[in-house]
């Protein structure tokens, strides 16, 4: 049985410019709250000679330091690496103190300049709009054959929409958690948009590949049905393969621990965001330039 997805196509558009309007407004108050990679901080390395504690016993025992977040990275078999805010020597031996010192190796302690946080900023600005754009370029490229009844640059422009979408709803949900919670954006944060970018983009290839293979069978008597169809015969796949993704990442977000958490949770967001623009965006939104072409 065929479902009609364009019928409440209007509906469609208008919760999700909700969630993107919220998202929009989101950033504009609260905007993002930067990690020592961006910002500036102290690292500590240490090599324990026995096995190496939990993050949690870790973070319980500098509970009562002022370190600003805190992010543990495991390093090897039993080494671990702690990101703070800038801290002075006196708060250095402090950590040691607390951690036992006899338990482990120092291996560094080292300052990261805001001058080299800033330029990773800018740098992560700049990849981020390089991968979008080089993606959005390969559409056009891909559907150029295309020429009825909509443009290949509209195939391009319904994937910008969706790909800016795909990105703006994980944004908005860390911006919140940032102001109220403190979370902070990091590298394997945004690692995990650009992750998001790929997987959502998947997805909508998918659908636009299938519409274009009905165009040339003259599958369906009007263009409007030919969306609807091909969004019909590619759900099932998009689905899958979105729950095939979300499994682990959920497993990580309750199991994995705190250094995983965040990475995890941007892509649990964005890949759940990315799933349902592909069927109610991005397939609607060609029939939306085929009106006004």
């Amino acid at each position: 049985m065929s479902l009609n997805f364009l019928r409440y196509k209007k509906i469609y558009f208008v919760f999700i410019g909700i969630l993107s309007l919220a998202s929009i407004a989101s950033l504009a108050v609260f905007g993002l709250k930067p990690g020592i990679d961006f910002t500036g901080g102290s690292i500590l390395e240490l090599e324990y000679k026995a096995d190496r504690p939990s993050n949690q016993e870790i973070e319980e025992k500098l509970a009562g330091l002022d370190l600003g977040s805190l992010v543990l990275q495991p390093a090897g078999e039993r080494g671990v690496i702690i990101r703070m805010k800038d801290i002075a020597e006196e708060a250095h031996q402090e950590i040691i103190q607390k951690l036992g010192k006899n338990d482990f190796e120092e291996k560094r302690f080292e300052a990261v300049g805001s001058v080299i946080g800033m330029e990773l900023k800018q740098k992560t600005i700049t990849l981020i709009l390089v991968s979008l754009f080089a993606v959005v370029f390969y559409i056009a490229l891909a559907f150029r054959k295309v020429q009825r009844p909509v443009q290949s640059w509209e195939y391009a422009l319904a994937s910008l929409v969706s790909l800016f979408h795909d990105i703006l709803i994980p944004l908005g949900v860390f911006s919140v958690l940032g102001k109220f919670y403190g979370v902070e954006i990091s590298i394997p944060v945004v690692t995990a948009l650009l992750t998001v970018g790929g997987s959502s983009i998947n997805n909508v290839i998918v659908v636009f590949d299938r519409i274009r293979e009905n165009i040339m069978k003259r599958s369906g008597v009007t263009f409007e049905d030919t969306v609807n169809k091909s969004i019909n015969e590619t759900l099932g796949r998009c689905l899958n393969t979105s729950f095939c993704y979300l499994l682990p990442l959920l497993a990580i977000f309750f199991f994995g621990g705190i250094t995983l958490k965040y990475f995890a949770l941007a892509l649990i967001v964005g890949i759940s965001a990315g799933t349902y623009s592909s069927v109610f965006l991005a397939g609607p939104l060609l029939t939306i330039f085929r009106r006004y072409a």
